[in-house]
């Protein structure tokens, strides 16, 4: 390993990883993905002034997050220790930062989904590496580990250990974002009346846990493909496939398996500003948007909430939208793909 102060690297990796540490992840407003999709409409200067090729090469990017910030901490009253907006980031000397330490108990019974402890015996995971079938690798690149701790890559957030998360380091998520054009009575699209722009609407679900709508995701199971996972989210949040019986659960599979086998759009890879971060514990996720063009796949899909979700609806995609964590920037980065309707305000769609 090469060592730099108390930091471990792996070996080579010095260069790329101060340059990770030199620059930050804009999000919940912004993001960059790593692939950069084709564009024949015109919403490709936005995108393009929105997502960095790779967003750790870039020397604009500002390091900051909101929600993993914000106290109490989702399911518990721990408070944050507070961050300021200027000692965010980790480059920035802060020798009176004093964390609060905090993993809630249902991670520390030891689940089948979480890590132990870093100090228990016999646990020595390989960070920034795939470790056995346990993704430990971020999607933004490397990570720094100290004192045998990953580091947040966005940054500190006034709170160590895990919280709600079983992973150390990247807890890979998945969210398919199913999406269709809003057709009248006589199956024609509708448009807004102020934009113009046909309205796009997407599978939504109400969370149980915090009452937020979302987009119906879910974390990546070890060992599994990334689209496989947003299949089975996709099955168990809105379709509640669980509770189905054998026969039904084969009607389903057989009626996504062509929305889920076309094309479809990765509209965002990468680390998410989400309430149950920590500084050595986050989320990542990867959005993909699945389109029915047609409205007939999803229209004969009986929509039912089952496991995290309490009500499953079509919802009509607008900026007035208020979702969970990173969701809205999600659906926004779709619409613009699809050249469908956002903001009433023309002047605000490149506004980001």
């Amino acid at each position: 390993a090469v060592a730099a102060g108390p930091m471990r690297l792996p070996a080579g990796a010095l260069p790329r990883a101060v340059a990770v540490l030199s620059f930050s992840v804009l999000l919940s407003a912004r993001g960059a993905a790593q692939r950069r999709p084709a564009h024949s409409n015109s919403s490709a200067s936005c995108w393009s002034r929105l997502h960095p090729v790779n967003m750790f090469n870039s020397y604009n990017v500002k390091f900051h997050h909101s929600k993993a910030l914000t106290s109490p901490y989702p399911g518990s009253h721990i408070e944050r220790s507070q961050v300021p907006e200027d000692k965010v980031g980790w480059l920035t000397e802060w020798e009176d930062y004093n964390p609060v330490e905090y993993t809630a108990k249902s991670v520390l019974a030891g689940p089948s989904w979480a890590d132990p402890q870093i100090n228990d015996e016999g646990f020595s995971p390989k960070f920034n590496e795939r470790d056995g079938e346990v993704e430990r690798k971020s999607l933004n690149g490397l990570y720094v580990v100290e004192n045998g701790r990953p580091r947040n890559p966005a940054g500190r957030t006034g709170l160590t250990g895990r919280g709600l998360l079983g992973r150390w380091g990247p807890n890979h998520a998945a969210d398919p974002v199913v999406t269709r054009w809003k057709r009248d009575g006589s199956g024609n699209k509708v448009a807004h009346p102020v934009s113009g722009k046909n309205i796009l609407q997407f599978v939504a679900i109400k969370r149980r846990d915090c009452g937020e709508w979302a987009i119906p995701g879910g974390m990546v199971d070890p060992g599994e493909k990334i689209t496989a996972t947003l299949k089975r989210e996709f099955e168990e949040e809105a379709l509640n496939s669980l509770q189905k019986s054998p026969e039904e659960k084969a009607k389903l599979e057989k009626q996504l398996q062509k929305l889920f086998s076309q094309e479809h759009l990765v509209v965002y890879r990468g680390y998410v500003d989400d309430p149950r971060n920590t500084d050595n514990a986050w989320m990542e996720t990867e959005a993909v948007n699945y389109h029915d063009e047609t409205g007939e796949t999803m229209d004969n899909l009986p929509l039912e909430a089952g496991d995290d979700a309490g009500v499953v609806k079509w919802v009509d995609i607008s900026e007035k939208l208020e979702l969970y964590a990173s969701h809205s920037y999600f659906i926004k980065l779709v619409t613009e793909k699809r050249g469908a309707h956002w903001s009433e305000d023309p002047a605000s769609e490149c506004h980001e």
